[in-house]
């Protein structure tokens, strides 16, 4: 037989777990009554930032409250990942990621401050971001082979510059260097902006730009040898891809989503999927993204965590072989 005291511990533990979920409905019901925050974790002009910030004007006017973006860069997006994974899941913090930072940096990160596939969930994808094999408009190399027989007789001496050590750029020139049979070096910055700036200065050879170089090459500064993604691109459609090119199943390309902490009311998470699908159809928005050569990917948070997978499975043949590390 149960004593009463006993009795009352497990009745007040039974209106308090009843009181759980009800407590967040209310919660969700109520929700937005604030400023949002959005972080994002890459500098200004990076890829994660233009999709960030051409979603956050309409999405404060759908919702009523404003909608803040917070620049954290840092450690190949470990940093701004980490501010929002260790937020309160109240609804209020949201994370705009770059796809490095989910299916990359933690294949190569020893001491994660956080746990990738617990501590954040997936909201909605904002868009696809491929890359772009550049060099100078002035450079030596006028097609693929071209720099690929330089590079074989020349092993190391090409370099190449990146947002970041496990940045997609990162990992995309370090699978060029696989299927390719070359060596090149590596020069790691803080943000891609920079990556294009020292190409144009001509202290690099050649990036593999996320898209923030397309400007120049339109402007012709630059010149495209390659697309690195899976299908050509719509603001280039001469421009073969590397598969095409004979590197049978290259892919460089990558997803960058919003998150949320993990926790976060699941009323919330469907109210900012159907609001952010629903902004980036539109026109603005899709030009945004065209204007850095990614594509709107709307998506529901299953489609992201199965979108990540594969982008996982595929990055991370490419860092064993190499060995890519964050020391």
């Amino acid at each position: 037989m149960i004593n009463p005291q006993r009795r009352l511990v497990l009745a007040a533990a039974l209106v308090s777990g009843l009181m759980a979920p009800l407590s967040a409905i209310a919660q969700a019901q109520n929700w937005p009554n604030r400023p949002i925050r959005l972080i994002v974790n890459f500098p200004p002009g990076s890829v994660p930032d233009v999709i960030g910030r051409s979603v956050s004007t309409p999405l404060a006017q759908s919702l009523g409250v404003p909608v803040v973006v917070e620049n954290r860069a840092g450690a190949g997006g470990i940093v701004g990942a980490d501010a929002a994974a260790k937020s309160a899941n109240d609804g209020y913090t949201f994370l705009v990621a770059a796809g490095s930072t989910m299916v990359i940096v933690p294949n190569i990160t020893a001491r994660m401050p956080f746990n990738a596939s617990t501590d954040l969930v997936p909201v909605a994808a904002g868009a696809r971001v491929d890359l772009f094999m550049v060099v100078r408009a002035n450079s030596p190399f006028q097609t693929l082979d071209d720099f690929i027989r330089h590079a074989k007789a020349n092993p190391g001496r090409l370099n190449y510059g990146t947002p970041g050590v496990g940045t997609t750029p990162h990992v995309g020139a370090a699978m060029l260097d696989s299927m390719a049979g070359i060596t090149t070096t590596h020069i790691p910055f803080q943000g891609p902006v920079q990556a294009v700036q020292e190409l144009l200065a001509g202290r690099l050879d050649f990036i593999m730009d996320p898209g923030v170089a397309i400007q120049h090459i339109q402007a012709g500064s630059l010149r495209m040898l390659a697309m690195g993604g899976a299908q050509r691109s719509p603001l280039f459609p001469t421009i073969p891809t590397l598969h095409e090119l004979g590197m049978t199943g290259f892919d460089g390309g990558a997803t960058h989503s919003f998150y949320a902490p993990a926790g976060t009311p699941q009323p919330v998470i469907e109210r900012m999927n159907r609001e952010i699908n629903a902004i980036l159809v539109t026109p603005a928005v899709i030009q945004a993204a065209r204007n850095i050569g990614a594509e709107i990917t709307p998506m529901s948070p299953t489609q992201v965590t199965q979108v990540n997978a594969a982008d996982n499975a595929r990055f991370l043949r490419v860092i064993r072989e190499k060995g890519i590390t964050i020391d």
